[in-house]
């Protein structure tokens, strides 16, 4: 902090900042002799375009008929704005980049040692950039570019176009390290200019644009076949309508001989059921023939009965009919008769049985039912398995149906395309037949021009100005220094700034000793004191500093030998804080932030006065400092700025004052 009031501060604040103003100046001056002598060279190539009024790049019908080749250019736009960007336009300068990297890889090294090191230089440099590059595009710093990306940037920079308003001429000019090489490259660039303009508004892209675009509906329509019939192939047809209708004719033919087919076999089932019925009824066989006897044991038996009746009609004329022996016959013959009657008196002695011829044709209209039956399960099991799949078909088909309707619409589509595209292309051949006959509207006024004379760095003019822009750039230097330099160099606009009064601004005792501005300085904060007080009450005076080393134990004893010049008692931190009338105690409390015992001290002072080294202070320390003792203290009575000096030589003062 540095009040300016005058040419002499200026001068000071010069002496302050002397030793940067120095190296600023040291600095741009070998700067500046180094950039005279090692700068590269660098030449300019110029050139001169006309643009006449002619053709623009304008989308119209096209028609095999000849149009108008000159259109009135435009009263509200510059039309050589367009052609500006045109040439300095990505294409003109990668298709320059190009041809010039392969100009350079094409030219043999130069001979000699020199020129062997300088190809060596060039290539660890390329290797150096590339591996910076490399590890910048890694982290996502930057984009890894190409030879030709590169170089189009650097000739971007070199090249410059210009016209003035209201004219049709655009200035050219380019700059490169050699004139050989700034001339070719100029001739270049106007050439693919001239060539990549002539192709564009010669309507030769519209011939390429419809050529590639034949082609790419070329390849869509192959592509659309190609998976149309594939898709054909997967459902087994031809078109999916013609294959659902097919799918679906054959369904309702299936369904109505299922239908039959199932009416047939329950009439078939209920036959057979009725029959096996009626044929379970009825006898296997049938008796054709018999041949019929009395039975041999009847006859026996009556043979026998006839006797047993001769033998009781015998007894009876013997026996009574109460006797034994006619009980005996009685009985006999009468179990003789029950057995006659339970015998059968006439036998088959034979028989001749033969089938049933009814049973037989109802068996045999049964087996024919069955096999029937069977052959009408299996061909409704084949009918019903073949309408399942033709389900499934159908569904499969369905589910295609939109894929394949949108692959005959895009194909209907694209080759109705390439029939327009086609036409298009036609046309288009006939409209650059017709603008190759046609003369291109820029002119060459000027080649591009060879210049020895280099444009920069100008050495002369270089060394000439080193010391006056060294000169400038040091007093800038010490302009900067002196806005953010908040040392305090005295007590100008102290007061003002910090709002405590300034006592006085102690000057710093050089080789020479003690001058009268030093005591001086010291009588002034004599004259501060409250004489009257001391006289009467004594006093004690606190002396502060933020940090130890500021000058409060100099200061203390400087203001000692001061009063008691003047018949005053002073004592210096006593160990009892009561001052006597006629007497002043002076308390040493330095280094606020680190001395815990400089609170206690100032908290016995009646007047606290802070002590500030000039030069070394800074506008924050002192804030704090002030800060701190008002909190602590709610008031400081002064400050006293501490060996502050004059940094202007004695010599230069004394030129100053004549």
């Amino acid at each position: 902090m540095i009040d300016i009031r005058s040419l002499r501060d200026l001068i000071r604040l010069f002496y302050i900042f002397r030793r940067e103003f120095k190296l600023a100046m040291l600095t741009t001056v070998v700067l500046a002799v180094l950039g005279a002598f090692l700068l590269p060279h660098k030449y300019v190539s110029d050139a001169r375009l006309l643009v006449k009024p002619g053709r623009e790049n304008m989308t119209v019908p096209i028609d095999a008929g000849d149009r108008q080749t000159v259109y009135p250019q435009s009263t509200t736009r510059d039309p050589i704005v367009d052609e500006e960007k045109m040439l300095t336009g990505r294409p003109v300068l990668l298709e320059v980049a190009r041809l010039y990297l392969s100009e350079l890889n094409a030219e043999p090294p130069k001979p000699g040692v020199l020129g062997s090191i300088k190809a060596s230089l060039k290539q660890v440099k390329k290797a150096i950039g590339q591996g910076i590059g490399q590890g910048l595009s890694a982290v996502g710093l930057i984009e890894v570019q190409s030879d030709e990306e590169v170089m189009a940037e650097l000739l971007a920079s070199r090249f410059q176009v210009t016209h003035g308003p209201g004219s049709n001429v655009m200035d050219l000019s380019f700059t490169w390290n050699e004139p050989q090489q700034a001339q070719r490259v100029l001739q270049t660039w106007v050439r693919v200019y001239t060539d990549q303009r002539t192709a564009v508004l010669g309507r030769k892209g519209l011939v390429l644009f419809y050529e590639g675009k034949v082609r790419e509906v070329d390849q869509q329509i192959d592509s659309a076949k190609s998976l149309l019939r594939t898709r054909l192939e997967q459902i087994n047809g031809t078109s999916a309508q013609e294959r659902l209708d097919m799918l679906t004719k054959r369904l309702n033919d299936l369904r109505t001989r299922l239908a039959e087919i199932n009416a047939e076999r329950s009439a078939l089932q209920n036959g057979i059921s009725f029959a096996a019925g009626r044929a379970r009824a009825l006898p296997k066989e049938s008796v054709s023939e018999r041949d019929l006897s009395q039975s041999v044991s009847w006859q026996a038996l009556s043979a026998q009965l006839a006797e047993l009746k001769r033998q009781r009609a015998d007894a009876l004329r013997v026996f009574k009919d109460t006797a034994p022996t006619i009980k005996a016959l009685n009985d006999s013959i009468a179990q003789l008769e029950t057995q006659i009657k339970e015998e059968d008196r006439v036998v088959q002695r034979s028989e001749k049985r033969t089938p049933n011829e009814l049973n037989v044709s109802m068996e045999r209209n049964q087996l024919e039912k069955s096999v029937r039956l069977q052959e009408l399960n299996t061909l409704y099991a084949s009918f019903d398995k073949e309408v399942a799949d033709l389900e499934a078909a159908r569904r499969k088909v369905m589910e295609r149906e939109p894929e394949l309707g949108r692959l005959e619409q895009v194909l209907s589509v694209a080759e109705k395309s390439r029939g327009l595209y086609l036409d298009s292309l036609e046309k288009a051949r006939i409209d650059q037949a017709l603008d190759d006959q046609r003369i291109n509207n820029i002119a060459q006024i000027q080649e591009a021009t060879f210049n020895p004379t280099r444009s920069s760095p100008k050495s002369l003019l270089l060394l000439f100005m080193a010391l006056p822009a060294g000169a400038m750039v040091g007093l800038m230097v010490v302009y900067l220094y002196s806005l953010f330099d908040q040392r305090i160099h005295d007590g100008g606009r102290f007061e003002e700034r910090f709002g405590v009064p300034l006592w006085s601004t102690v000057k710093d005792i050089t080789e020479g000793g003690p001058d009268n501005d030093f005591h001086a300085s010291l009588y002034r904060i004599y004259g501060t004191l409250p004489l009257e007080r001391i006289a009467r009450d004594g006093l004690v005076l606190g002396l502060a500093s933020a940090r130890a080393g500021e000058g409060v134990s100099f200061i203390a004893s400087r203001l000692k030998t001061l009063l008691e010049a003047q018949e005053l008692t002073v004592r210096i931190n006593p160990d009892q804080v009561k001052p006597a009338p006629g007497e002043v105690i002076l308390l040493e409390a330095s280094g606020l932030h680190s001395n815990r015992e400089a609170f206690v001290r100032l908290s016995q002072a009646n007047l606290i006065v802070l002590v500030v080294e000039a030069r070394v202070s800074t506008i924050p320390v002192v804030d704090n400092a002030l800060g701190v003792l008002r909190t602590a203290f709610r008031k400081v009575d002064g400050v006293i700025v501490n060996r502050r000096r004059f940094e202007v030589p004695s010599k230069v003062l004394r030129w100053l004052q004549r």
